[in-house]
């Protein structure tokens, strides 16, 4: 089969897919994405740039309208180029959001159009309006509707669609979930599995906690709001004091990747560091890390923090649990879909920085009563969202397109 993935990313959520379908050398898969970054042996990359990105003039309402349309205009420049020289994909496999397949149908009206939705804005209901020290302003409905006309174009055109949690599929418009199927991405279990007695020592970020007793982890893509940083920071100011043998590692980016950066210019990380009193000695910021070394850092974690508002769930919750984490998480959707309190985690209000605190330690205080949980949390992702399980059902989904 001929398959393209559309994602401005490499490889994004099409990591295990496209690696396993590229073992199959009947199959030509292209992968089209506008990162020049990395390469998959089997999957040829074709590299999309956008002519420019959207005025400054033009309305706030529609600037994501009009970044869209760029990235869509691009890909298809570069569908364009593949078609000419006789390339015509049997299955089209885009993320919808960020534009890549708004123009596919029209370079390739026969091919099979799937589309990966992560994600539908909504001005009420989910993660605007969360936060009670964030109104949603006048502006905030109208920007937050036209954010939804690249994926509503999407819906339309698509033959078929995946969302990876039922209730990120719930937040799509009615008329429209038949074309969706719940599907996770998946974990590989294999990888992220419990390991005991293994030291924690990073020679290449200078990071030694071999002798270390009681670690909290924390683990966000960016550092900010939408995943509860400000709370975490608030709570674990709370058990440094408490606990001076503790130590905490946070795993991130210092960066805003969704809501709004601060006006100042600040990062969210310097305020909470100014506004709380840390021993920085015990506080440990690692930045991004390769996937081994992330590996480490669950595997010796005592317990593990996972705060999100209403939105999108990472995949380092599961992650976390599959490595046989005890985890304190947000009762918050779509966290509340997976974590059955005291179960498999547990659950503490998303704003009560107390409740986390007090969590914390208590998991520190009863690792071994505790251990029960580790193990469901495990058992969990096995069940629910092994990747040996999802991605021949994924891979299925994708040849047949049934919903």
């Amino acid at each position: 089969m001929k398959i393209l993935f559309l994602h401005p990313n490499f490889p994004a959520q099409f990591r295990h897919l496209a690696a396993f379908l590229s073992r199959d050398k009947t199959n030509r898969i292209i992968f089209a994405t506008a990162r020049k970054e990395g390469q998959m042996p089997g999957v040829y990359k074709v590299i999309y740039t956008q002519a420019r990105k959207p005025h400054r003039e033009t309305h706030h309402y529609v600037k994501n309208l009009e970044d869209a349309v760029l990235q869509g205009q691009a890909v298809y420049r570069e569908l364009d180029k593949l078609k000419a020289e006789g390339f015509y994909p049997d299955v089209i496999y885009g993320h919808s959001g960020w534009g890549a397949p708004l123009f596919t149908k029209d370079v390739f009206p026969k091919s099979k159009l799937l589309c990966y939705f992560e994600w539908f804005y909504r001005s009420s209901g989910s993660d605007v309006g969360f936060d009670p020290d964030e109104p949603i302003t006048a502006d905030d409905g109208p920007r937050i509707r036209m954010k939804n006309a690249p994926i509503l174009s999407d819906l339309y055109s698509c033959d078929a669609g995946l969302s990876p949690t039922h209730w990120q599929m719930s937040q799509f418009p009615d008329e429209y979930r038949h074309k969706i199927k719940v599907l996770h991405d998946g974990i590989d279990t294999d990888f992220f599995s419990p390991k005991k007695g293994e030291p924690l020592v990073l020679p290449e970020i200078g990071l030694d906690l071999s002798e270390a007793k009681e670690i909290v982890t924390y683990v966000s893509r960016g550092l900010e709001p939408y995943r509860g940083f400000p709370q975490f920071m608030e709570s674990v100011s709370m058990i440094l004091k408490r606990r001076k043998n503790c130590h905490v590692i946070v795993i991130g980016e210092d960066r805003v990747v969704y809501g709004k950066r601060l006006p100042d210019g600040r990062t969210f990380k310097q305020v909470m560091l100014e506004k709380f009193d840390f021993d920085l000695s015990r506080l440990h910021f690692t930045g991004r890390l390769p996937y081994d070394q992330y590996r480490k850092v669950l595997r010796v974690s005592s317990v593990h923090v996972y705060l999100t508002r209403p939105f999108v769930l990472s995949w380092s919750m599961l992650e976390a649990m599959s490595t046989g984490c005890l985890l304190v998480a947000s009762k918050t959707q779509p966290v509340t879909e997976v974590i059955e309190d005291r179960k498999n985690g547990l659950l503490v209000n998303f704003f009560d920085t107390n409740e986390i605190a007090d969590r914390i330690e208590e998991c520190l205080n009863n690792q071994d009563l505790l251990k029960p949980i580790r193990i469901n949390a495990r058992e969990t992702i096995q069940e629910r969202y092994d990747l040996a399980r999802l991605l021949p059902a994924h891979i299925e989904w994708m040849m047949s397109g049934k919903l």
